[in-house]
């Protein structure tokens, strides 16, 4: 068995996996830089934090510019859907961010659509990037609250409660948190008590760039696959992060079940597009058409649902 790694290619598909991001909105500049109500409740100000940057003190939080879906997602349940002011690709997705301006995905950040906004204060994972976008923000004053990315589902606790600390809400951060943990929890255990344990590969694919990848260790669905009480066989192969896929690793992984994200089964056509992959077809999964497919933020898990995705992924490898 081997397992060829394409550097560059590789490099892309990582950035691309754990940003998530999605197809480019329109810009805006006008809606929210005039319409954003500041949310009176973000008055534990001025809160300094602890970031990958190191301390950072936020003194307002009445223009917020989330920096990745998920983090999009931790300040919307916070209830500062009115003070985000723009937010990138893959946090336009979602329902709160309709009619927001759109600045480019959180690995390709356009910072001077961004510093349009006016922010007060930019939050995302530590990935993002490039480093010289993040530079000129903090060139230009506005404050940068980078949390570390989320390597397991629990990881989404502590980012809930520095990013709702940075905003000045810390108190709705708890509520959010111990709900979030709460849910992760009883997920967890419901994947423990399973009485199956499917392998499971975990396939990054993009059918219109001619990527496709096999997930492992460092990787987020790697922890959401054994949380949810299955083997990541592209762990077990030794891989780190992703690494190209190739017939001779899939044949080797024996999965029981591919799982992909939503948006690559569609890029490839559906299950039967999957099939048609290298090596797939020649697997237990292949033979049966066992593709489950989930939400890029969801498998993500670095958000407040977290919990609730790792619960969806139960009942996908075990039903």
């Amino acid at each position: 068995m081997r397992l060829r790694r394409t550097s560059l290619k590789v490099a892309a598909a990582v950035l691309a996996l754990t940003a998530f991001a999605t197809a480019c909105g329109d810009d805006d500049k006008k809606s929210d830089a005039k319409t954003a109500k500041p949310d009176q409740a973000a008055a534990a100000l001025p809160a300094t934090v602890d970031t990958t940057m190191g301390k950072v003190t936020v003194k307002d939080a009445s223009r917020i510019v989330p920096l990745g879906g998920d983090i999009a997602q931790t300040v919307y349940a916070l209830g500062l859907a009115s003070n985000v002011v723009g937010v990138d690709t893959s946090g336009a997705v979602l329902p709160e961010s309709k009619g927001k301006p759109t600045f480019g995905n959180s690995r390709s950040l356009n910072s001077e659509g961004i510093l349009a906004q006016r922010p007060t204060v930019a939050i995302g994972s530590a990935s993002v990037g490039p480093r010289s976008a993040v530079d000129q923000l903090k060139a230009a004053g506005v404050p940068i609250v980078l949390v570390p990315d989320s390597a397991k589902p629990e990881d989404a606790i502590t980012r809930i409660t520095t990013i709702a600390t940075a905003l000045g809400v810390p108190d709705k951060g708890k509520t959010l948190a111990d709900r979030t943990a709460g849910e992760i929890a009883t997920a967890k255990a419901k994947g423990a008590q399973a009485t199956t344990k499917p392998r499971v590969a975990f396939l990054y694919i993009r059918g219109q760039a001619n990527l496709y990848q096999i997930g492992g260790k460092g990787l987020g669905p790697d922890s959401m696959i054994t949380a949810a009480g299955g083997i990541d066989t592209g762990t077990e192969l030794g891989v780190q992060m992703s690494a190209a896929l190739t017939p001779e690793a899939m044949v080797a992984a024996k999965p029981d079940v591919i799982l992909v994200f939503q948006k690559g089964l569609e890029s490839v056509g559906g299950v039967d597009g999957v099939l048609k992959l290298p090596g797939v077809a020649q697997t237990p999964a292949g033979q049966n058409r066992k593709v489950v497919a989930m939400d890029d933020l969801e498998l993500g898990g670095g958000g407040p649902t977290a919990g609730v995705a790792l619960n969806k992924l139960v009942d996908l490898l075990h039903g």
